[in-house]
């Protein structure tokens, strides 16, 4: 995967999304995280059993896609996944997200719950979206969350030291902040390393995906930020949920959150990793994704 270059295809709302494919007869549409693209699942690409024809997306304003329109909400990247599968021809289609991209699938499911075949939700943000806390003169987070992109941005701990390297392309920056929150574990090779550091360098859109974070909720109750839309009601996809035990970004109550609310859902716990499963134990991920994808009737 690491040396195939994106295909690209329009989209009906003017966005110009760049893609990474591989063939094969059951598909799957892969979303990634923040800080990410579809460079990032590449080891899945190289592993996961060849049945599956796989779709990897950047997402608008991440990697080799567009970025027109300015995202408000994971709805905005939801409606881009639905337009993404009518163009390639999608009827329908297994969908896997990781991270934020898991928040993105959580939406385009309750969207589109005819074209969904199987959920699976690696590392979710809650139904209630992933807070961002102000911090104390220790840097310690306090009980306030962040609402505003301008408050989101001058957080000194996870977004502005992520987006001054963005703006700077301080690829060394980057990795440390990789190494830091989310590699660890375990992290890639050297070579693998190197190629998602300089394609989360590309991304555009930083604040607007921890905005739309933040302001995320599909669950039934008010978050105290939002409202909750109920939008989790409509999500009737068989759904797995994973995470690993040692992750620093998302918490086990999230998940647990997910896996409560969505109808048929059922949660794993992988020992041993972090945030990125795909890096620290790839093995077990793929043997609890491809025998859940299996079950499909």
């Amino acid at each position: 995967m690491s040396e195939t270059a994106p295909q690209t295809v329009e989209l009906a709302n003017g966005e110009t999304i760049a893609y990474r494919t591989r063939p094969g007869d059951v598909p799957v549409v892969l979303l990634h995280g923040n800080m990410s693209s579809s460079v990032h699942w590449d080891v899945v690409f190289e592993e996961m059993s060849d049945q599956y024809a796989l779709y990897a997306m950047d997402l608008r304003g991440f990697g080799d896609s567009s970025y027109e329109t300015q995202i408000d909400a994971l709805a905005d990247l939801a409606t881009d996944v639905r337009l993404f599968a009518d163009a390639v021809g999608l009827d329908d289609f297994h969908l896997w997200g990781w991270s934020a991209g898991a928040g993105v699938a959580m939406q385009v499911a309750a969207d589109i719950p005819d074209r969904i075949r199987r959920l699976v939700l690696l590392a979710p943000p809650s139904t209630q979206g992933l807070p961002v806390y102000e911090k104390d003169e220790n840097l310690q987070p306090t009980d306030t969350v962040l609402t505003t992109r301008e408050e989101l941005a001058r957080d000194p701990v996870s977004v502005a030291p992520v987006l001054q390297a963005l703006d700077a392309q301080d690829a060394e920056t980057l990795r440390e902040i990789w190494t830091q929150a989310i590699f660890v574990n375990d992290v890639p090779e050297d070579d693998r390393f190197d190629r998602y550091i300089q394609a989360s360098l590309k991304q555009r859109n930083l604040v607007d995906v921890d905005y739309a974070l933040v302001h995320f909720n599909i669950s039934h109750e008010d978050n105290g930020i939002e409202p909750g839309s109920g939008a989790v009601a409509a999500i009737d996809a068989p759904t797995l949920v994973l995470r690993g035990e040692d992750d620093l970004v998302v918490t086990e109550a999230m998940s647990e959150r997910v896996t409560a609310e969505i109808e048929d859902a059922r949660y794993v716990e992988l020992p041993g990793c972090g945030h990125a499963p795909t890096i620290d134990d790839l093995d077990r991920l793929l043997t609890e994704v491809e025998s859940f994808l299996a079950d499909d009737g």
